[in-house]
């Protein structure tokens, strides 16, 4: 993370609680679908809680409950009325907050998800809220863009590509966006998807339940 985007806030004990996994990216790279696939696929196992981010209404927590993916009452809307990368990296009270309060009402749970509005490149979560973090690009924006870099693609546990279906119909080339997502991210995971053909999202849930697992044996986490 550059200069720019110091975290003023600190990584809070983990011990016994929830990881806090952050997802973000730009509008309409599919952060939500993402999210979505993560609950069918995780629910069965783990116990959940997702708290959305819109600038002004409460759209992505709307989508996830009609979709039904888990229990509407453990997804929470917080409305930033601000930029996005504010409420996750700079002011995360909001966000804090509606963490704690899924915790308090449905705990223990093993994972928070928390997904930002839409923002570009740079947006990072704060260490103070998410534990770890994945970023999620889509092939609409050209074969160009993993390349271009910045925090969020850089420095996210997790890269993923998703829309790769779209790919032949706008020219992009996944080759090189592997070659070039791995060349700026030094040896993190970048993974590629569709999450249009794969509901469930299984290579990222498959990545989740290790960090989950790690997670759990690091912090000592009991029911």
């Amino acid at each position: 993370m550059s200069a720019n985007h110091e975290d003023h806030h600190h990584a809070p004990d983990g011990h016994g609680r929830a990881l806090r996994l952050g997802i973000g990216g730009p509008v309409g790279s599919g952060k939500t679908a993402l999210v979505a696939a993560l609950c069918r696929s995780l629910g069965p196992s783990l116990r959940l809680g997702v708290v959305t981010n819109d600038i002004y209404t409460t759209e992505d927590a709307d989508f996830l409950r009609r979709a039904g993916v888990i229990d509407a009452d453990r997804i929470l809307a917080v409305q930033t009325g601000c930029c996005p990368h504010t409420a996750i990296r700079d002011d995360i009270a909001a966000n804090i907050d509606a963490v704690e309060t899924l915790e308090e009402r449905f705990g223990p749970l093993d994972l928070v998800i928390v997904e930002s509005g839409g923002d570009n490149l740079t947006a990072t979560f704060s260490r103070g809220l998410a534990d770890r973090q994945i970023f999620v690009l889509d092939v609409s924006g050209g074969d160009k863009v993993p390349r271009k870099g910045g925090p969020g693609v850089t420095a996210a546990d997790l890269l993923v590509v998703n829309k790769t279906d779209l790919a032949p119909m706008v020219g992009a080339d996944l080759t090189v966006m592997s070659r070039d997502a791995a060349k700026v991210r030094d040896g993190k995971p970048v993974l590629f998807t569709s999450i249009r053909e794969d509901k469930g999202a299984h290579s990222v849930a498959e990545w989740v339940v290790g960090i989950v697992d790690t997670w759990q044996h690091q912090h000592a986490h009991t029911v």
